[in-house]
């Protein structure tokens, strides 16, 4: 069994970097599990004010935490591609932004492939201009904030395509005007930054973990064609923890904004449904990654490194065999601990739970039972997990049907070395 309280123990360079790119993947799949979500209850427009004010709370949290982590803080272009390059908001090749620097401040950027914009073409025009005119106006402001408040992050050309097959799908250029007005820091940001979420230690590398394999930092000169393999795999460790944790921080963000919205008990049903949704596509894509087999040993590996789940230092999960069962239990975290109990650790400990850890079981094990039973001491709440092989299999949860409906659900990286 993996050593659940260092995931990233024991592991290969290789895999450190497929598993950095998986979780900057599934980070971004948070959103096309919980979008469907709102504009269910909210339509369109609701979707869309939401989206921002999602975005705009977590990323310049997380984009200014993974400068500290990797040392390349400063107020330069370089410094916001650099982020861009390690955010689930852009995860690589699924989001195919191609940076050229020009100095200080000017830069470029354009996509050759947008997943996201691959996702939202086949709903209308509508649907695109509100992700490529009206979320992005803002919220890459907002990120670029993080490096320099006078960055102003503009269209050359974007979404809806003319022609419809136009290519790049967008480009942007990049600009830092000194003289003008400083965006402020969104008030979505100073809130998130009082949570527990984004007051958590920078991650801190497994001491057993190569640190001679790579680089330790993001110091050397911005790399177009970055890929996880450039870092160590102590780095890589570090990585895999601090975009679990922007998973974390987007998905409070959405939780926090739907609670503006909707009764409590409702939010909670809202929460279930997203972390269960994007709970079973991760599940199936890491353990695509992993190589193992949908059995209740591969279930331990999958879970050992789940989003849903880390960092450890968020989530307190105990992973265990009780004869031929799996036994899952969550402790006291600062993820349970939130005040307002908006939080993925929080509603999986509470009754919603049960339906988050079955889409995250069942995706691989779909002759598996989980049967909620009473915590022991220490404890928030522990399941039984049961496979039955001579069972019949569990249907996939419509949650996760409309998490696969994102391409990034069967997306396949190829860059590496």
């Amino acid at each position: 069994m993996s050593d659940v309280a260092r995931p990233w123990a024991g592991r290969s360079h290789a895999q450190l970097a497929e598993l950095a790119r998986e979780l900057l993947l599934c980070g971004h799949l948070i959103d096309r599990s919980g979008m469907p979500h709102l504009i269910s209850r909210f339509g369109r427009e609701g979707m869309t004010e939401i989206a921002i004010a999602e975005w705009m709370g977590a990323s310049p949290v997380y984009a200014k935490r993974m400068q500290r982590l990797l040392g390349f803080e400063g107020d330069t272009v370089e410094t916001a591609f650099k982020g861009m390059q390690l955010d689930i908001g852009a995860p690589p090749e699924f989001l195919d932004f191609r940076y050229q620097v020009i100095d200080d401040h000017h830069g470029t950027f354009h996509l050759d492939h947008c997943g996201a914009l691959m996702d939202v073409e086949p709903m209308g025009d509508e649907y695109v201009h509100a992700m490529c005119h009206t979320i992005e106006d803002p919220t890459f402001d907002a990120t670029a904030t993080a490096s320099n408040p006078r960055a102003q992050v503009r269209p050359v050309h974007r979404p809806p395509r003319t022609p419809a097959d136009r290519h790049p799908h967008c480009a942007w250029t990049v600009t830092i005007e000194p003289d003008a007005d400083a965006l402020p820091v969104p008030e979505q940001a100073r809130a998130m930054g009082r949570s527990n979420a984004a007051q958590l230690p920078l991650a801190l590398a497994d001491p057993d973990l190569a640190t001679d394999d790579g680089w330790d930092d993001y110091a050397a000169a911005l790399d177009p064609d970055l890929v996880m393999e450039r870092f160590s795999s102590a780095t890589l460790g570090r990585i895999c923890d601090e975009v679990a944790l922007q998973g974390q921080l987007l998905a409070r963000s959405y939780l926090v904004e739907v609670a503006e919205r909707l009764a409590p008990a409702e939010v909670l049903d809202v929460g279930a449904a997203q972390a269960a949704g994007v709970a079973g596509v991760t599940t199936t894509r890491l353990a695509a990654a992993l190589g193992v087999g949908p059995d209740l040993d591969g279930l331990v590996e999958v879970l050992a490194v789940h989003p849903l789940l880390l960092p450890r230092t968020y989530v307190d999960l105990h992973l265990d065999h009780d004869g031929d069962a799996l036994v899952v239990a969550l402790r006291p975290s600062p993820g349970t601990q939130e005040a307002d109990g908006l939080s993925w650790p929080g509603i999986v400990a509470g009754p919603g739970g049960d339906e988050v850890l079955h889409a995250a079981v069942i995706t691989l094990v779909p002759t598996a039972s989980v049967a909620r039973t009473a915590p022991e001491a220490g404890e928030l709440a522990r399941w039984r997990i049961v496979d039955d092989p001579g069972a019949i299999p569990a249907p996939v949860p419509a949650t996760v049907t409309l998490t696969e409906f994102s391409t990034g659900a069967a997306f396949r990286f190829q860059r590496r070395g």
